[in-house]
């Protein structure tokens, strides 16, 4: 890579932090591309050199947040073991990442209600590990015959709920409580 790549790589990478930070903060709608470029140390033009447009700045942070996240959620978890141990530390990966990146989960939380989420709908779901050993469980018979949106509900609103209070409000997550809303989102699942 030429000096030159290497600086308009890194010009990127500060936009998509820059960007992840502020969205973050306030809100994909109320973070302008002025206060981006600003944070990132680059001229706004510059902003608009690397991406076409806001909303492809966000797709290009949610492709980055969404590849980091499921690298982390599969991190240490093997198809060979028993499904309850994969779903129980696919959701533990989860929930100790998502503690461990707030402004991630805050951004990833924002993208997944807003009307920018329109062309990345299916990645939630259809593609993912986790949905592909929860059918996996199913048919096993090893956690409840429910459709996909209750059975993410179960799963996702206690890790959802505890990240939140982090994220939002800085509340202290122990290791009881981590411990105990895992063991209570796989109790929820199982039939």
């Amino acid at each position: 890579m030429t000096l030159a790549n290497k600086s308009k790589e890194k010009k990127r990478e500060a936009l998509l932090g820059a960007a992840l930070e502020l969205f973050a903060e306030q809100g994909l709608n109320r973070a302008s591309t002025a206060q981006i470029a600003k944070r990132a140390g680059v001229a706004s033009g510059t902003l608009f050199f690397h991406f076409n447009s806001k909303e492809e700045l966000i797709h290009a942070v949610f492709a980055q947040v969404r590849a980091r996240t499921e690298a982390a959620l599969i991190r240490d978890v093997q198809s060979s073991m028993p499904v309850r141990e994969q779903v129980i530390m696919l959701l533990t990966n989860l929930l100790r990442y998502f503690l461990d990146h707030p402004d991630e989960f805050r951004f990833m939380e924002q993208f997944h209600f807003s009307s920018f989420n329109t062309l990345n709908r299916e990645l939630h779901s259809d593609k993912s590990y986790l949905h592909a050993l929860m059918l996996r469980a199913q048919e096993e018979k090893i956690i409840k015959d429910a459709p996909s949106l209750c059975l993410e509900a179960l799963a996702f609103g206690p890790i959802s709920t505890l990240a939140k209070e982090y994220a939002n409000c800085g509340t202290p997550i122990d290791k009881c409580t981590f411990e105990t809303t895992i063991s209570a989102c796989w109790d929820a699942l199982k039939r």
